[in-house]
This record gives structure tokens, sequence and C-alpha cells, in this order.
């Protein structure tokens, strides 16, 4: 019933997050996408959809984690209406042993706040009359030049 009232509102808007997750340094290859297949496939199963998958490699953290020093990095952007799936592919990663940290940043919103921002300085923007060049016309309350 729930989600038949979800689908005849129409579309539930869209969520866009940033999922950035961190393996052991001498994970092997072929563990790494195990786990993005893992994480690929839970989102799907959620109704989300994988936009982007990168694999940025082993790279050097700001700070130790886990007494280790560097880590392979893997980045995803999620396209999602469910709110579960989150939640979800954070779990999968925590029981994942070679996963040592990850974030999940929700972007939708942010991007909402820049447009929102944006708009209102183009409204105040064209309620401002346009100010001249100082140096292109003399200001007329300035007595004229004296003349010699």
């Amino acid at each position: 019933m729930l989600l038949e009232s979800q689908e005849s509102r129409g579309h539930m808007d869209e969520r866009l997050y940033d999922l950035i997750f961190i393996c052991r340094p001498d994970t092997p290859e072929a563990d790494i996408d195990k786990i993005i297949s893992t994480v690929e496939h839970a989102a799907t199963e959620k109704g989300a959809k994988i936009e982007k998958t990168e694999k940025w490699g082993r790279k050097r953290m700001a700070y130790r984690v886990q007494r280790l020093r560097e880590g392979y990095y893997v980045y995803m952007v999620v396209r999602s209406t469910n709110n579960e799936v989150v939640k979800e592919l954070e779990r999968r990663l925590k029981v994942a042993d070679p996963v040592i940290k990850y974030l999940t940043v929700r972007l939708d919103e942010e991007l909402k706040r820049q447009d929102k921002l944006k708009k209102h300085r183009e409204r105040r923007a064209a309620r401002r009359p346009r100010k001249t060049a100082p140096a292109a016309a003399p200001s007329s309350n300035e007595p004229p030049a004296a003349t010699l």
C-alpha cells in the first residue's frame, strides 16, 4: 500500500550520493573488484543506480587508519530514490574485511542549495541598477573646476 501511494505521487525526489571507501593497500585487485560488485549488486537490488565507479588506486592517507599509512581508494556515484540504500551499502562495507574506512555524502541537497543561492543572486542583480564606471562620467554634485 505504501509503495503504491509513493508511485502514484509520481517520482519521489531522486538523491545523489558520493560514496568513497578505502581498502587495505595490500588487498588484491580481485578482492576490490568483488567488493565493488557487491556494492553495485546491493544498490541495484534496492533500486539505486551506480552512475560512476572509479578506482583511484593506492594513495597516502592524511592520517593513520588501523596503523596503515596508505589505502586503496574507490569512488562511486550513486543515484537513488530509496533512502534505505545508503544504510544497506554502509552495512555491507562495514562487514567487508578489506575496507578500513568509508564515507557517503549526499550531494543533491548541496546542489539544490547552490542553485537557490545562484537564483537569489541573479534576482538581486536584476533589481539593482547597473553601476557605471566611476571614471566614465563626472558626478554632478562636484563644483566645476576653476579655470584661469
